[in-house]
């Protein structure tokens, strides 16, 4: 008998699975169902949520250099030189004087006598940045200050109404920015006493050294990145860091090195390790996202779209396979909470005691530039098990350099002086006026002159300072307890049992020397920086009793 010729139609048939010939009836039925489905809600947008288990994906180090000595190991002197072309200096430079961009460039590093080759290096920082957003040839202006065109301060650089400079600042004569201060910062300084770069002194300048950039894989003891603190001996950034460390808080290490670029006298520079993707993973104990708030990030809700929030926040691990839908949520909840609901649902997304201790911790190391600031400095955790944002401190440059007598309820301001709860401080010195009307309002004396915001900022709408969590936070009634309860316990821990006296006196002891610090230039900031610590807890003391 003769096998019947097969068709087209016959063979593809026959290349089904069997469960599906049996049951073609009911696979059409679904089939039509779901395309009848799909045409009813092809108008409606579908939000993305995170869905199943989500994972965090581990760092990648294939090659960590491990060098002589622990980098931030105080008992021994550390020194760390670069060397970059004079054709890669001016790259880096004119992009940032041109367009605000901070490019990549490449340079060969000595860290502790071992020499690394092909790190990538950029500009890194905002307000310190500003000597280097001149018009005027390309090199700074008087001071190493000059703001771009449309953004110059008033003739004589005169103080906006209310700013009131920290003890031991003044005003230069030839209208640059005000000098000293009590960080014991080197060299031309800005509001706070804020170190100013200039593009005739390499080493002036704030940068981020990757090693990993040019290099895939590559570590130098488990880091990828390294900033390099502007400033110098900048002992405020490192006491307030050692201080966040002792109170148990999630910060990062430091260490101090003797510094030099292209072969120049040497300066002493505080090196921070910078939070990558490896450090992002080990942050906590359990898994989650890290993310890092823009200087122009407003912390407010958009609308759905992930792309909308690009510019305002940058995923640090996990950044291929996550994603900021953690974000987008909170966000659309903060902004359409009521003060009761705030109140009450809270905890079901922010960690209430970590942002409860963040702040406190903000206010007893009087930071004028935390995540209300002008900067915007902080990062975000998302807990993958708990589902819960906490607060990451980042940047305190302008810590335990501001006005020591500040209690507890005061706000902190980098510009315009500082705001008060209630309008009033006890004690009547440096007076200020509570936030009124942050949308769109003025907005205290928080916000720095127009001149002073990058074009990346003032076009973003950011860098005015301000944060809506921070500020409900600290107004509402309900959870507003948890910020007392936290402040008393963290003063006793860093300031009453001694920890900061202690710290100061270390740091003093373990910050090297160089050609543009002097042991007497040395001795002189620690003095200041004790007699500011000395002087914070005898102001606490007296708020806490009276």
């Amino acid at each position: 008998m003769m096998a019947e010729e097969q068709t087209p139609g016959s063979r593809l048939r026959h290349r089904l699975p069997r469960a599906w010939r049996q049951h073609w009836k009911l696979v059409g039925l679904l089939v039509v169902f779901s395309v009848a489905l799909l045409a009813t809600i092809s108008d409606v947008g579908i939000k993305p949520y995170i869905t199943g288990a989500a994972t965090v994906t581990e760092a990648t180090i294939t090659e960590d250099l491990q060098g002589t000595v622990d980098l931030f190991d105080t008992s021994v002197d550390h020194e760390l030189s670069i060397d970059i072309s004079d054709v890669e200096y001016d790259d880096m430079i004119d992009s940032f004087q041109k367009d605000g961009d901070k490019e990549w460039v490449t340079a060969t590093l000595t860290i502790d006598g071992t020499v690394v080759n092909d790190v990538g290096v950029r500009l890194k920082g905002n307000s310190t940045l500003m000597g280097l957003r001149g018009n005027s040839g390309g090199r700074g202006g008087p001071g190493g200050m000059q703001p771009p065109e449309g953004m110059e301060p008033p003739e004589g650089m005169e103080l906006p109404e209310g700013m009131e400079l920290p003890e031991g600042t003044k005003l230069p004569e030839d209208g640059g920015m005000p000098q000293g201060g009590p960080g014991g910062q080197q060299g031309r300084a800005g509001p706070g006493g804020m170190s100013q770069a200039s593009a005739d002194d390499p080493t002036s300048l704030p940068l981020l050294l990757s090693f990993d950039k040019h290099v895939e894989g590559r570590a130098y003891q488990g880091m990828t990145e390294i900033s390099v603190r502007p400033g110098s001996p900048v002992l405020n950034e490192a006491m307030a860091l050692s201080l966040t460390k002792a109170a148990g808080l999630p910060t990062q290490d430091y260490g101090y090195a003797v510094y030099s670029v292209n072969g120049s006298e040497t300066t002493t520079r505080l090196l921070l390790a910078h939070p990558d993707e490896n450090a992002a993973n080990n942050l906590f104990d359990s898994p989650g996202y890290l993310y890092k708030a823009d200087a122009s990030s407003k912390l407010s809700y958009v609308d759905d779209d992930q792309s909308s929030y690009s510019d305002q926040f940058k995923q640090i691990n996990s950044s291929d396979d996550g994603t900021l839908q953690p974000i987008i949520d909170f966000l659309k909840w903060l902004d359409e909470a009521d003060e009761k609901e705030f109140a009450a649902d809270l905890d079901q997304w922010f960690d209430v005691d970590s942002l409860a201790e963040y702040l406190a911790m903000q206010n007893l190391i009087v930071n004028s530039d935390d995540m209300g600031g002008p900067g915007q400095n902080y990062y975000l955790w998302y807990d993958l098990t708990s589902k819960r944002f906490s607060v990451v401190s980042w940047d305190l440059n302008l810590a335990m350099q501001g006005d020591a007598t500040l209690g507890p309820d005061d706000e902190i301001s980098m510009f315009g002086g500082n705001r008060v709860a209630n309008g009033q401080r006890p004690g009547g010195a440096g007076q200020g006026l509570r936030e009124q009307g942050r949308q769109g309002g003025e907005q205290g004396g928080q916000q720095p002159p127009e001149w002073a915001r990058s074009p990346k900022q003032q076009e973003a709408g950011g860098g005015r300072g301000g944060n809506p969590l921070k500020e409900r936070f600290l107004e509402s009634e309900g959870v507003k307890e948890s910020y007392t309860a936290a402040y008393w316990r963290l003063f006793e821990e860093v300031y009453g049992n001694g920890t900061a006296e202690a710290t100061a006196k270390k740091l003093a002891e373990t910050v090297p020397t160089s050609d543009a610090l002097t042991a007497a230039e040395l001795r002189t900031a620690s003095e200041t920086i004790a007699t500011w610590v000395k002087e914070r807890r005898t102001a606490l003391e007296a708020a806490r009793s009276s």
